[in-house]
């Protein structure tokens, strides 16, 4: 029986190990299979990602450089760009990107184009574990449905299951290997067999009794966080309109030991996850003509947050008798969250060009992502870190609170901050505007900056 085949295999890792997609999700993942003793195969399209791993360098700022290049040199783990690859593959993990159209429909354009080199090249016996984020229903409709259309049968000819990846860049806490690791499996042989594999290179394998339950579970992670970032987002918005310090009002609810979790308001949502996920789930739904009105409410308090954060900005300007037209406007920070360098669907990038409709004269600074790309796919640039240039901007936008920033520093410069993140919390200063606290009375400001 194959399965038999496959299970000495696992157990005495002599399985070819598979990943397609060598992203933030695959090029950890692939580390972590190596460290469990596998000899991992790395499929990506991008060329450059494949020379700069047979050069030992990593472009992921979770994984060290030195561990490509031990694993690369050991022969352990083999990047390649020919997908050929997967007929000599016992195991294949594919950890594609999953984004949305432009008109908010699940792209899974990547997942199908994977399939059709499967499809091709697929051995029989062979486990395939679906990683990336999608909605319920897609590791059966997308791959079984392709795979069984061909006369294969899934539990006999070849094993699928989801595996949904928990990712959270820069976390210093939680990697690939403890994050508890949820999988399903379409069959209980595929499960078994998916669990088999895990079990060698994670920590903590959660089964669950099908792919559409852990599909779901990665859904439901990230609608809850933002359903729950969405309401504090409007909370910040109230009480803006109150005079109220919204972070003082979390602060002081963070105090009850039972019944509430605290979240946080910010310029918007950001990474790969949360600003898509409830979308993808959301759009499922319909097909079942059910319309979620908390995920579509959420999705767009926290899509106008960057039009809040620019209204708040015109706000602080006008207080100091400026307009938003023609001031040098500083953005401190453009990468999604602290300390790493990941742009994707970064809230920044849309108050960038938001302050650039507007007429702003706008640059911004982050130590860690240094350049993207703006509407028109001209390269922009980070701005070097000089306290005198600094000081001659006419207000300075906290989009990233990265722990490497001198805030006490920024503050002394005497230049209008919108701090979108509570930053400057610690720092007593009639120049510091805090997303959800209201505005001052603007003859208090205008004598300040006089």
């Amino acid at each position: 029986m194959m399965d038999n085949l496959l299970r000495e295999k696992l157990m005495n890792k002599t399985a070819k190990v598979g990943v397609i997609g060598l992203g933030y999700v695959g090029l950890p993942l692939s580390m972590e299979m190596v460290k469990g003793g596998f000899t991992v195969y790395g499929i990506d399209l991008d060329a450059s990602k494949i020379e700069a791993l047979h050069g030992g360098q990593s472009y992921i700022q979770d994984v060290p450089a030195t561990l490509v290049a031990d694993a690369v040199n050991s022969g352990k783990f083999v990047p390649t760009n020919c997908y050929e690859m997967i007929q000599e593959l016992d195991t294949i993990s594919i950890c594609v990107p999953t984004p949305l159209s432009e008109h908010q429909d699940p792209d899974t354009s990547y997942i199908k184009n994977v399939v059709k080199e499967i499809k091709t090249y697929l051995q029989k016996g062979a486990l395939i574990v679906l990683e990336s984020t999608t909605y319920p229903g897609t590791t059966e409709e997308l791959i079984q449905v392709e795979l069984e259309a061909m006369g294969l049968t899934v539990g006999r000819d070849f094993f699928l299951c989801f595996s949904p990846e928990r990712v959270d860049p820069g976390n210093a806490n939680y990697n690939t290997y403890n994050t508890p690791k949820v999988i399903g499996g379409t069959t209980e042989t595929c499960k078994e067999l998916g669990v088999l594999l895990y079990q060698h290179v994670v920590q903590t394998v959660v089964p669950v009794s099908s792919p559409k339950v852990a599909e779901m579970s990665k859904l439901l992670e990230n609608t809850f966080r933002s359903i729950n970032i969405a309401f504090v987002n409007e909370l910040a918005m109230m009480c803006d309109k109150m005079a109220i310090d919204v972070w003082e009002v979390i602060r002081a609810a963070s105090t009850k030991p039972f019944g509430f979790m605290p979240f946080y308001p910010g310029p918007g949502i950001g990474g790969h996850c949360i600003p898509l996920d409830p979308m993808y789930l959301s759009w499922k739904a319909k097909e079942f003509r059910f319309y979620s009105k908390f995920i579509e409410l959420a999705q767009s308090i926290n899509d106008n947050m960057p039009e809040y954060v620019l209204n708040k900005t015109a706000q602080v300007l006008n207080v100091y008798a400026k307009s938003i037209r023609n001031s040098r406007v500083l953005m401190l920070g453009m990468s999604y969250k602290p300390d790493i360098d990941d742009l994707r669907e970064s809230p920044g990038l849309s108050i960038y060009e938001l302050f650039k409709q507007s007429g702003a004269r706008v640059d911004y600074y982050d130590p860690y992502a240094t350049s993207f790309r703006d509407e028109h796919g001209l390269t922009v640039h980070t701005v070097e870190y000089d306290p005198e240039v600094f000081a001659q901007y006419d207000c300075m936008v906290l989009i990233t609170n990265h722990r490497s920033f001198s805030y006490h520093e920024l503050a002394e410069m005497g230049v209008p901050i919108i701090d979108t993140r509570n930053a400057f919390a610690t720092i007593q200063s009639d120049h510091i505007h805090k997303l959800g606290t209201g505005m001052q009375p603007p003859h208090v400001k205008v004598a300040v900056g006089a």
